[in-house]
């Protein structure tokens, strides 16, 4: 699994790279407009990102930007066909925040601090795990 973890803050960059590395290449970027930047370059070099863990507040771009850009580069390029799933890993759990980001197709949401067990039952679900945490 090639992971890309997009968080501004370095305490919570480095939690969610010690839980995805195990399992996989993981990256990371420290605002939307690297997010967007590492996705792009995944594409053109076609390895693209099975998971993107995407945190909402960041400076320059915000998730739910970053989250709409995402699935509109996938629509041009493949016509919708393929789909990173998107995790949003955030402190915010207000359900306007819950609601937009789903609307903006995200693949699963949990909120800070995260939970190792909760973030690999979600990878589980979305089938890019074989197996549930333990």
């Amino acid at each position: 699994m090639k992971s890309l973890v997009v968080e501004d803050d370095f305490i919570s960059r480095l939690l969610l790279q010690k839980i995805l590395i195990p399992y996989g290449e993981t990256h990371t970027a420290v605002n939307g407009r690297e997010a967007i930047e590492a996705f792009q370059l995944a594409q053109t070099e076609k390895k693209p990102y099975d998971l993107i863990c995407l945190d909402i507040m960041m400076p320059e771009m915000d998730g739910h930007e970053v989250l709409k850009k995402i699935r509109e580069i996938e629509h041009d390029e493949s016509k919708g066909l393929s789909h990173v799933k998107v995790v949003m890993t955030t402190a915010l759990s207000d359900s306007k925040n819950v609601i937009s980001a789903f609307k903006s197709q995200c693949d699963g949401y949990l909120t800070k601090p995260l939970d190792k067990r909760k973030l690999l039952e979600q990878l589980h679900n979305l089938g890019l795990l074989k197996y549930s945490a333990s």
